[in-house]
């Protein structure tokens, strides 16, 4: 079955020439995962991202002018809390989700806004 969301397919399109261009495979990576069917996509709570998210207690204190980046090739929804700045990219967030990453002083980004920031991906984490 083909893509219908041509927004979708572009993001997907973008990636993969991103990946080759930069020899960044973590951006092949996020397009198959985005190639999933809408149902097996990744939908990923913000105390998913807390969690697993690079700043942990102990490299918060060392470290308070970073943040962590973090890509969810899915949507991102609003359950849980977050209390240190991340950087959030995703394919879609839900209001509430928006609202706790920039309370929490993070940033909320698109994915093809996050690929020009850091084209190789360095420092990036997937969660899914």
């Amino acid at each position: 079955m083909q893509m219908q969301n041509p927004v979708l397919v572009e993001c997907i399109e973008m990636l993969k020439r991103a990946a080759k261009e930069h020899d960044a495979p973590i951006w092949s990576r996020v397009a198959e995962l985005l190639a999933r069917p809408r149902s097996r996509r990744a939908e990923v709570n913000v105390s998913k991202i807390a969690r697993y998210s690079s700043s942990s207690k102990s490299s918060r204190s060392s470290n308070t002018n970073t943040s962590s980046m973090i890509i969810v090739p899915g949507k991102v929804l609003g359950s849980g809390s977050i209390e240190y700045p991340v950087t959030v990219a995703a394919f879609s967030f839900s209001n509430t989700a928006v609202k706790k990453i920039l309370n929490a002083k993070g940033k909320v980004l698109s994915i093809d806004e996050l690929v020009r920031m850091n084209p190789k991906g360095t420092g990036v984490r997937i969660i899914v």
